[in-house]
């Protein structure tokens, strides 16, 4: 299935990469992604896709199955083990390492996200950690 970042919000983008996800941390995870700055992450792994799953040697959008998603191993890898292949400020990539963490993909350092995030971005994070804790 292709899938397309042109005239999507953010939020319909990751509606679009939620069809058949059943799992409510992959859910939030990937909805904090499509709320983050008009799906800013979800735009770069899907304009970016071949370059950031050459790096992380998996795909970061899974297009097994009826419907594409994200490919959090890939995301964490990238993250975790290839971290100069994502070019990102200091709070993009806080809320990126936020999502991978929801789906146990990284870790984080609690204190050092909330230094770098904002406002909007941390109540974003708030919100995506009671979904992914109580399917909100």
């Amino acid at each position: 299935m292709t899938v397309t970042t042109d005239g999507m919000t953010g939020m319909e983008l990751a509606e679009s990469l939620l069809r058949g996800v059943g799992n409510e941390q992959m859910r939030a995870a990937t909805r904090l992604l499509g709320a983050h700055r008009g799906g800013f992450w979800l735009r770069r792994l899907v304009d970016e896709e071949a370059e950031l799953s050459s790096a992380a040697r998996l795909p970061v959008i899974d297009r097994e199955g009826s419907h594409s998603s994200v490919g959090w191993t890939a995301v964490g890898l990238l993250i975790t083990a290839h971290p100069g292949a994502i070019r990102a400020s200091s709070s993009e990539l806080a809320v990126l390492q936020v999502a991978a963490s929801l789906v146990t993909c990284c870790g984080i350092q609690l204190g050092q996200v909330l230094r770098d995030v904002d406002d909007t971005e941390f109540r974003l994070i708030l919100r995506a950690q009671e979904e992914a804790a109580f399917g909100i």
